[in-house]
């Protein structure tokens, strides 16, 4: 047990430099990093919001808003069984409803001819289908409940459960999109997590500008275009007599405070391929350039051919941008979105299109913002608290063991350099619980080395000979050691599954330490005990009693 061929002593070693080399370029002060390879650069620990400072955000969705967008498309759906677009029994004749609207949490309409009730019951059910089912297998019910009344209304609506499932997916799209838009800030390791039903909860490391986060992950960009009816005024607006499929916006332009557009948008945010920020050869303002994919361009290319002369609004989140009218056919797939912007509002507009829209508005219920001397202090204070458990670590055991303690020391600060370094190599992010997870490391790392110490010293007094009660005692602390260590990984791993934040960050560290530490205290300060006796060949051990 005691012998190691080269390449086992080659590989023990390499991982153990390995480790080391990626902690290396922590000690590098930043401001000369620069001048370093950029994979050294790279091989730096990734500071969490407590330790670097930066901004916190507790962000929830509105669902009230995706609750009224699903009924109005509910509505939709209703509208078009109505005119026989989906009868499955062969019939594709229209039933004529009055009265079909949005009511609170239900839409509800009434056949034009009392006769007709049950037939158009039967046809609005054919919207009726059933959830996906859930993770465990189970049937979640289905999507919508039909109902008659007795006043001769069909009552429709969406069940709790279809709900709580769209709610989920879109707070699970949104997190994808707060996500493209804060990487798209330039900022390194975001932490973006979803909390409870409705709540996204971000943390931005090292960035110092709350207010254009804030900004950039509140709106909606919300973008379509819609053929304009005509202008309108704002009295027509407060009073809000509008065509019937029309609706009227407020606009941002110059020729006119409201326009009257069609509900049917011509293009949405989903048609564009890619937005940048131009300048317009006119008027050398900035502007907004966007290009369309394929659909989108064929779609826009047949609208303004057959619209030339008609003026078509441009409408982010609820207001009309301009309002230009079609010259000619617009048949490139691409345009350019015209306004009083500016370098920077160009820029994030851009930002906004090409990261996707919210489904649903989303609100600060929490705001931090935590100041990068905070942090620093923090670090100063995490390492001293390292250094003073190091040191106590290194006393004790050098004083217990003697010379298996130097080499048990060895292993320890090998171990935490190793610790350093994969978290370096995985880009992983350092929180105060992490630095709590290496100082927890370095105590299971001594343990394990206290029982194989004790278990030697055991042998040594029973009287057998150096090699002999070495090899014991590795051989029988072995399982112990496992068991613990197995344990405690098991452990993580269930902190990491069910915690977030700084619990997760506490679980990735303590489960790299528990492969180190086992690494170190058994196979490392083994190859150096043995590398002892062989360069000593003697067959006693001192060890203190």
């Amino acid at each position: 047990m005691l012998h190691f061929s080269k390449w086992k002593s080659f590989t023990i070693w390499g991982i153990a430099l390995l480790g080391v080399f990626c902690a290396l370029p922590n000690l590098i002060p930043e401001k000369s990093l620069s001048s370093y390879p950029q994979f050294v650069q790279n091989l730096r620990l990734n500071l969490g919001l407590d330790l670097r400072g930066g901004s916190h955000l507790l962000l929830q969705m509105d669902k009230n808003v995706l609750l009224e967008k699903q009924l109005k498309i509910l509505r939709g759906s209703v509208r078009s069984v109505l005119r026989g677009k989906r009868d499955g029994t062969g019939n594709d004749s229209a039933i004529r409803y009055k009265n079909l609207s949005v009511r609170q949490d239900r839409v509800e309409f009434r056949p034009s001819e009392p006769a007709e009730l049950d037939k158009a019951f039967q046809r609005v059910k054919t919207l009726v289908e059933p959830l996906p089912a859930t993770s465990f297998g189970t049937s979640s019910g289905n999507n919508l409940t039909v109902e008659k009344e007795d006043d001769g209304r069909i009552v429709v609506r969406m069940t709790d459960a279809a709900i709580t499932q769209r709610v989920g997916t879109t707070i699970d799209s949104a997190i994808e999109v707060v996500r493209r838009r804060v990487d798209a800030l330039g900022t390194t390791e975001p932490s973006i997590q979803r909390q409870g039903e409705d709540r996204i909860l971000l943390q931005v490391p090292g960035y110092d500008n709350p207010e254009k986060l804030k900004t950039v992950v509140k709106q909606a960009a919300v973008l379509s275009f819609h053929l304009v009816v005509r202008p309108a005024t704002a009295k027509e607006a407060e009073d809000g007599l509008v065509e019937p499929g029309t609706t009227i916006l407020p606009s941002l332009d110059q020729y006119s405070s409201h326009y009257v557009i069609d509900d049917e948008p011509l293009l949405t945010g989903a048609d564009l391929a890619n937005a940048q920020r131009g300048q317009s050869p006119s008027t050398n303002r900035p502007v907004v350039t966007f290009r369309l994919n394929t659909r989108g361009a064929v779609r826009f290319g047949d609208v303004t051919t057959n619209n030339v002369g008609r003026p078509f609004a441009i409408v982010l989140d609820g207001k009309v941008i301009s309002a230009p009218t079609i010259n000619e056919p617009i048949t490139g797939g691409s345009g350019e979105i015209s306004g009083n912007f500016t370098v920077s509002s160009a820029d994030d507009l851009a930002l906004l299109l090409r990261s996707g829209s919210l489904e649903a508005p989303l609100t600060i219920l929490e705001e931090r913002t935590v100041d990068a001397s905070l942090g620093a202090d923090s670090i100063a204070a995490g390492k001293l608290a390292a250094m003073i458990g190091l040191v106590g670590v290194i006393i004790f055991i050098l004083v217990a063991y003697g010379r298996f303690g130097i080499y048990a020391n060895i292993a320890l600060v090998i171990n935490i350099a190793m610790i350093i370094g994969a978290l370096s190599l995985l880009q992983a992010t350092l929180t105060l619980p992490g630095i709590a997870g290496i100082v927890l490391t370095m105590g299971m790392a001594v343990d394990a080395n206290v029982l194989i110490f004790e278990r030697i010293r055991e042998e040594l007094r029973a009287g057998k000979t150096a090699i002999s009660a070495i090899e014991s005692g590795y051989s029988r602390a072995l399982s112990t050691i496992l068991d613990a260590n197995i344990t405690t990984f098991l452990a993580a791993i269930i902190l990491f599954w069910l915690g977030s934040g700084p619990v997760s960050g506490f679980a990735v560290t303590l489960s790299i330490g528990v492969f180190t530490s086992v690494f170190t205290a058994f196979v490392l300060t083994r190859w150096l005990i043995a590398w002892w006796l062989r360069s000593k060949r003697s067959s006693k051990v001192e060890m203190p009693i």
